[in-house]
């Protein structure tokens, strides 16, 4: 166990810069044994297993527990033409590369690539191939599941009822060790389309369908801060792919304002990296990061966006914040502990928040609106996903 205050500190704070847990130990195991013999330590309580962290609200943190850093088990175990066997600390990042170099990729990949399998499994993991695929933990195969009892493998076939507990389970049913994850072929390029809306609904109109005609293999919504007021932008990314005329015909946008770009499937998986550097070297990346997320039924999501869009002011946002939006179609999501309005389709609303450093009373009226719109949310018939600022209430937290 490690014990050491930089240690401690480092774990007792995550991409949220917000909450602060102090552990009493932090372990960082080389293999499944290691975490067997840390749980049965510390009796199956005060336990949390950490990725890279990047959380809002002190997810991977406990307070006088033990913080179980995953960053050592991260080999790539074996790759086949359908599927890749890696250790849950491995990045998506390290996946998408190795697979990348056998003309294979997951079918569902995270916006930002450097979090973790372990992180992303233990949440459910949505993406811009969600519209196809469903959820990241709808693409698993098989799972090593660490409980106090030893290292389990389990699979849809063997040991069903962990294999379900833990997928979506925030590591509730013990700690995730590694994963083999369903394949599909690469592409070779992708054709980026980034179109202008004049709102929200127009931008909502077009998503809707090309989530019933599937002409994209990625979907993604934005709503970004512009010098006359909110900008509307459809994200869509078309796999090998050239035929504009056919894959834009019927969408309503503004062609000023709009671009489409050619890039590799590697190029196009990692699209954030100039931002984030950007970030960093802005320093916006190591503010705090009150973040919101949660589903909407498809009946209300117009409502919930003219109301957001007429309450929400860019300095709501900070900075280098942004609203993201991906439709859903869940027919795919077979999670089962991952908790959806019942819909046929349904958007994923995220408030990417960046407040001021030094700044308490600005971040916590963003907590007190994230708040406000989770009341809303869930009055409009949706559910929380609690990858961000959770609300305090025991009653409206997600099982």
């Amino acid at each position: 166990m490690i014990t050491d205050p930089g240690s401690l500190a480092a774990a007792a704070d995550d991409f949220g810069h917000i909450v602060h847990h102090r552990p009493r130990a932090v372990a960082r195991p080389t293999d499944a044994a290691e975490v067997v013999a840390i749980l049965r330590e510390a009796g199956g309580r005060g336990v949390r297993a950490r990725g890279k962290g990047h959380t809002a609200a002190g997810q991977a943190q406990v307070a006088d527990g033990i913080v179980v850093e995953m960053d050592r088990l991260a080999t790539i175990q074996d790759i086949a033409d359908d599927r890749i066997v890696v250790d849950a600390g491995a990045t998506w990042r390290s996946v998408v590369t190795a697979t990348a170099a056998h003309g294979r990729t997951p079918p569902v990949l995270t916006d930002y690539l450097d979090v973790t399998v372990g992180g992303t499994l233990s949440a459910g993991g949505v993406g811009g191939g969600s519209h196809r695929h469903g959820l990241q933990t709808d693409n698993v195969l098989a799972l090593d599941v660490v409980t106090q009892d030893g290292q389990t493998t389990c699979s849809a076939e063997t040991s069903p009822d962990l294999f379900r507990a833990a997928l979506a389970g925030y590591g509730r049913a013990g700690i995730i060790t590694r994963a083999t994850l369903r394949l599909v072929p690469a592409p070779a390029t992708v054709r980026r389309y980034v179109l202008s809306y004049p709102s929200a609904a127009a931008r909502a109109h077009d998503q809707r369908l090309l989530v019933r005609d599937g002409r994209f293999e990625h979907l993604q919504g934005q709503m970004i801060a512009g010098p006359d007021g909110w900008r509307h932008l459809l994200e869509a990314g078309a796999f090998d792919s050239q035929d504009d005329a056919t894959l834009l015909a019927g969408l309503a946008f503004d062609p000023e304002g709009s671009e489409i770009t050619d890039l590799t499937h590697l190029e196009f998986a990692d699209r954030l990296a100039p931002g984030v550097a950007f970030l960093r070297e802005t320093g916006d990346w190591y503010c705090p990061h009150p973040w919101w997320n949660a589903f909407l039924p498809d009946s209300t999501v117009d409502d919930f966006m003219n109301r957001l869009g007429t309450r929400l002011t860019s300095a709501g946002l900070g900075a280098s914040g942004l609203v993201l939006t991906y439709p859903i179609n869940t027919a795919p999501v077979r999670t089962a502990l991952f908790e959806l309005p019942h819909e046929p389709v349904v958007f994923l609303v995220s408030l990417l928040r960046t407040a001021p450093r030094d700044d308490p009373a600005t971040l916590a009226d963003m907590l007190a609106d994230n708040d406000y719109w989770y009341e809303q949310a869930l009055a409009a018939g949706g559910t929380v996903y609690p990858i961000g600022t959770v609300p305090t209430s025991a009653a409206r937290r997600a099982p």
